[in-house]
């Protein structure tokens, strides 16, 4: 089928609408087209350092160090190739204490010459550092063939606290690199972290753009510190997010070994495949219906897999609730080897090569990215740009785009802003409380899940439950099923998005008797049923008493006439339901207190 007829068919089963009205814009402005042609264009292949699969990376933050040390060892057995040990001082509020006994303990009985290993120890980066390489000479590793990602990123965690460490001298940076390389840890030893900016809501470009100039800081770091350029490359890793968006998380993990490439041809560097890591992503978890988080993490592990991640950590899907269990932590490790091992998905080498979609997709994000990326060096670098507030302001409208989406329930989270369900039991975690978080100064980066403004609104309805308030909505149904059954299920879930309970009547029934039940009616029906009875409905329901009205639906009909006045809101897609909903809890919650 040539192109042509496939847009025809395509435009007569749309109403024939142009296939442009299928476009979508992301939250930065990249144009996503509903149809690609194949695109063979001689351009790089993203690959791995290594041929084969990726590393299957398991997080280690139990506090205590000998159950961490018990939860490793299971990982390993069951599948894992590479530990993630976390530090006190995470964000995620658990991690191990760094010192040299809970550092020994946590790896008693791992051979950490047959296992990759990364550092996340935040502002404890060099201690942890330290720290490894002393248990490194008592065990007598000496082999630079230690697969060890340090993890030091004092930028990327000045941006995310606001609070920038002094940058180390040159001489205390070659000292320190002296140390590594004497007790073996020859690896890399910085780290370029998208975390902070993507879990502050920076778009797909602003992340690579962000990790590209980071990378770019360590490589000037490590040159007044006499490192050979190729050396200091060679000794920066970095890390991308990997989120349940699947097609542009696969390009951006494409992209960014394209521009890390074109920063190493700049500076005379033979390029060489970057030491990538990816983290499934914090922002796009739930605690609310956290069972949907096991689908999230399947589509970035995924991206990520197919994207050329070299190693992949899988954030456990209960981890929004609290330390997660051996279940959970199981069930991360196992996404990531049932897509290994039963869709051996890393059998092909850059899958996405050739697609006319994630092609395209690569190129945006590669230009969109440079672009960004250029901006923050005219900025006098990234540390520059952070100190001025300039990039935080840049992810700030980003995430105010995002956030927007969110609260008209445009971009949908599911079991959240879509298709919540009420009354699931939260699945078990471990009892060990987070930590406090750090300091944070003014022009520090927020870290937030996209789910967090609905999750306090079914947080403040449980709450009214609990006091005996249950927050319910009175559902006015006009005609029969087939005529008020649409609008009556989307409004059903569009209140429970906030924890809110329905309950579904005729209107033209007694609506007195619904009137002291709940303080709130929306009135669902058919456009005929609303053109011919809406006005009356309104009216009888005042009379019972109903303070606040609302329909679902939007304000104006298909013909552009204005419906009811005297209701008191709409509600449909592309409304903002975030705003609707806390007003009517807030409402309900008032009424209920008042209430003789």
């Amino acid at each position: 089928m040539s192109e042509a007829i496939w847009q025809a068919l395509a435009e007569k089963a749309i109403g024939g609408r142009s296939l442009d009205t299928l476009s979508t814009l992301t939250a930065e402005g990249l144009r996503i087209e509903p149809l690609y042609p194949r695109n063979l264009a001689d351009r790089p292949r993203a690959l791995r350092q290594n041929d084969g699969a990726w590393g299957v990376a398991q997080r280690v933050d139990h506090p205590v160090p000998g159950e961490a040390n018990r939860l490793a060892l299971l990982d390993l057995e069951g599948g894992a190739t590479a530990l993630t040990l976390v530090f006190e001082g995470d964000a995620r509020g658990f991690g191990l204490p760094v010192n040299a006994a809970a550092l020994a303990s946590a790896l008693e009985g791992i051979e950490l010459d047959l296992i990759g290993l990364r550092l996340d120890a935040g502002d404890r980066a060099i201690d942890a550092a330290k720290l490894l390489a002393g248990l490194s000479t008592a065990r007598r590793l000496t082999s630079a063939a230690l697969t060890v990602d340090l993890g030091l990123d004092p930028i990327g965690h000045g941006a995310r606290t606001g609070l920038s460490a002094p940058a180390d001298s040159a001489g205390e940076l070659r000292d320190f690199l002296e140390t590594l390389r004497a007790a073996g840890l020859a690896g890399r030893t910085f780290l370029a972290d998208g975390r902070p900016y993507h879990e502050a809501g920076a778009g797909d470009a602003q992340e690579l753009a962000a990790v590209l100039a980071t990378g770019v800081a360590y490589l000037r770091r490590l040159e007044r510190a006499g490192q050979p350029l190729d050396d200091a490359s060679a000794a920066i890793a970095f890390l991308l997010v990997a989120d349940a968006d699947t097609f542009l998380s696969i390009a951006k993990f494409r992209a960014l070994r394209r521009l890390w490439a074109q920063v190493e041809a700049a500076c005379g560097i033979t390029p060489m495949p970057m030491r990538l890591h990816a983290e499934t992503g914090w922002r796009m978890m739930t605690r609310r219906d956290p069972w949907v988080n096991v689908m999230r993490i399947t589509a970035a592990v995924f991206a990520a897999g197919v994207g050329g991640a070299d190693v992949i950590t899988t954030l456990p899907f209960t981890l929004p609730l609290g330390l997660p269990e051996d279940g959970a932590r199981r069930l991360a490790r196992n996404t990531q080897l049932v897509l290994l091992d039963e869709a051996h998905l890393a059998r092909v080498d850059d899958p996405a090569a050739g697609s006319g979609g994630l092609e395209a997709l690569t190129d945006q994000l590669s230009a969109h990215a440079w672009t960004l990326f250029q901006q923050i060096e005219g900025e006098g670098g990234i540390e520059a740009s952070l100190r001025a507030g300039l990039l935080q302001g840049r992810i700030a409208e980003t995430r105010s785009r995002r956030a927007r989406a969110i609260a008209t329930m445009t971009h949908g989270i599911t079991g959240t802003n879509t298709f919540p369900a009420l009354g699931i039991a939260d699945p078990a975690v471990t009892d060990v409380a987070r930590r406090a978080e750090p300091a944070r100064g003014a022009l520090a980066l927020p870290s937030l899940r996209d789910g967090e403004a609905f999750e306090a609104l079914r947080d403040a309805a449980e709450t009214m439950s609990v006091q005996g308030i249950r927050p319910t909505v009175f559902l006015a149904t006009l005609g029969g099923p087939a005529d008020y059954g649409p609008r009556a299920t989307y409004a059903a879930n569009f209140f429970a998005a906030a924890g809110i309970a329905t309950m579904t009547g005729a209107a033209d029934g007694d609506p007195a008797a619904h009137g002291p039940t709940s303080a709130v009616v929306c009135v669902c029906g058919s456009d005929a049923a609303y053109a011919d009875r809406l006005d009356a409905t309104v009216a009888t329901l005042r009379s019972a008493g109903v303070a606040r009205i609302l329909l679902a639906g939007r304000p104006h009909t298909p013909d552009g006439t204005r419906r009811s006045a005297a209701v008191d809101g709409f509600i449909h897609s592309g409304s903002n339901g975030l705003q609707t909903l806390t007003s009517t809890l807030g409402f309900l919650h008032e009424a209920a207190v008042t209430r003789p």
